[in-house]
């Protein structure tokens, strides 16, 4: 079993010379022989080990499996770093079931550990039987594919070297060198998940297939080299059709409806891990909503998801953690040359000027003669018309709005430049005529600067 740990120590985990290893150590039979291998490992690896436990503040006997590791720490001569947490209160204070508060605590006190004893990998002690266990957990709780992809032997900064090894085992190596261990009696307490089926369906499916858990292991393992080459195929179609900006992710609708079903659904998905870090909360069913998103008649709409908003936007699919706030009317006097602040950022620059610069979508010129002080910026207002430069008539700004595909956030925050007519959007449309006419002739200049330029049509 040593010959066998080294080797996945060095091929398969990547451990090299130098490397300081902190053990996750728990008392347990697992963590313990985990431990003894990587001690024995140490010498002829060139690597350094560390020990790490956490008192969970769950089980009366806690201070007893602390006193535990402290011997036998002590006896084998690796340091150890305790930690106390009180996981029923943080459960109840993050509304979390104790399990996922618990798993939460232990590898954010392992990397704090780690980062402080400078370790460059997390040793856990999870074996085949708990790859099983995590297969048929996920399972039961319907997760797709992706959620079946078995714990991997190095997934930075954690490395789990036991993987390939059964419980029995480990328990045959614990007799063998006479190494003590702590039992924890929550691991026969059904009222977990976990335990209900490690005590339950596990014993009952080895009726039908006596070696259920090395297959269910195998396919899990499968899943997850499966799982790294569809990873490849996420980030090289995210990186064509995603454009990040300080409002959010924005996909090309096209790009994704090029890509196959199943591919389209893992692009969603890695969209929603870069947008919030994690999947958790994040089921089949919100995939399936945002398919039907890409797929409806309608040009714009939206969902509300778990720590994130989605919405359609024409052509673009626009993700955020939290849905934009609404831009409230808004109305800005200008009753002569100057410059003025703009609501939302960036500002308007007024003056007169002889002769003509020329226009772009921030600047535009008018024969002063033919517009009249105060002008107003103000927002859209429902009942606008607008006569755009380059079109046969006036018409509603809102059927002009839908032509041109702006977002209806855009269409709330747009400033209108106003006279007695809607004279400029800017980074839109100028208004039809009023352009100037005489060579030096008076010319009235509005340009803007510093204003946002998001996704939605500017």
């Amino acid at each position: 079993m040593q010959a066998l740990f080294n080797r996945i120590l060095v091929k398969r985990t990547r451990v090299e010379p130098g490397d300081r290893i902190l053990v996750a150590l728990s008392g347990g039979a697992d963590s313990v022989v985990l431990l003894h291998l990587l001690l024995q490992a140490a010498e002829a690896l060139k690597i350094e080990v560390r020990a790490a436990h956490l008192d969970h503040g769950m089980r009366a006997e806690s201070d007893e499996d602390v006193l535990f590791v402290q011997d036998f720490c002590l006896q084998h001569k690796v340091p150890l770093t305790v930690g106390h947490r009180d996981i029923p209160a943080l459960a109840l204070a993050r509304k979390q079931g104790l399990e996922e508060a618990a798993r939460d605590e232990r590898r954010a006190f392992l990397q704090e550990t780690a980062r402080q004893l400078g370790c460059h990998l997390i040793a856990l002690g999870h074996h085949r039987d708990d790859q099983a266990e995590t297969f048929l957990h996920r399972l039961l709780r319907g997760s797709g594919v992706s959620g079946l992809a078995g714990m991997r032997l190095r997934s930075d900064p954690f490395i789990r070297p036991l993987l390939s090894f059964s419980r029995t085992q480990i328990l045959h190596y614990l007799a063998e060198h006479r190494l003590p261990h702590v039992e924890d009696l929550s691991n026969a307490d059904t009222s977990f998940t976990r335990n209900r089926l490690r005590h339950d369906l596990l014993p009952h499916l080895r009726e039908f297939n006596p070696r259920i858990d090395e297959h269910l292991a195998r396919l899990s393992q499968r899943i997850a080299l499966e799982e790294e080459f569809w990873d490849v195929q996420v980030a090289m179609n995210l990186s064509s059709i995603c454009e990040e900006h300080g409002d959010g992710l924005w996909l090309s609708l096209e790009g994704l409806q090029l890509l196959h079903p199943a591919l389209r659904a893992r692009v969603l998905r890695g969209a929603l891990e870069r947008l919030r870090g994690d999947l958790r909360g994040i089921g089949a069913q919100h995939l399936g909503d945002i398919e039907d998103l890409l797929s409806s008649p309608r040009p714009e709409a939206e969902l509300h998801l778990p720590r994130a908003w989605v919405a359609r936007r024409y052509q673009k699919l626009w993700l955020r953690s939290q849905a934009p706030p609404i831009v409230g009317g808004f109305a800005v006097a200008v009753p002569g040359p100057g410059v003025y602040d703009l609501p939302g950022g960036g500002q308007l620059l007024v003056s007169l000027e002889k002769g003509c610069a020329g226009e772009d979508a921030w600047r535009v010129e008018f024969d002063a003669a033919s517009v009249a002080f105060p002008l107003l910026v103000r927002s859209f207002v429902p009942g606008d018309r607008f006569f755009p430069s380059g079109a046969p008539g006036r018409r509603k700004l809102k059927d002009f709005f839908i032509d041109i595909k702006l977002g209806r956030e855009l269409r709330r925050s747009l400033p209108l430049v106003v006279a007695d007519e809607i004279l400029w959007l800017p980074g839109v449309r100028r208004c039809h005529g009023r352009r100037p006419q005489q060579a030096g002739g008076q010319v009235l200049r509005l340009a803007v600067s510093g204003m946002q330029r998001g996704n939605q049509g500017l």
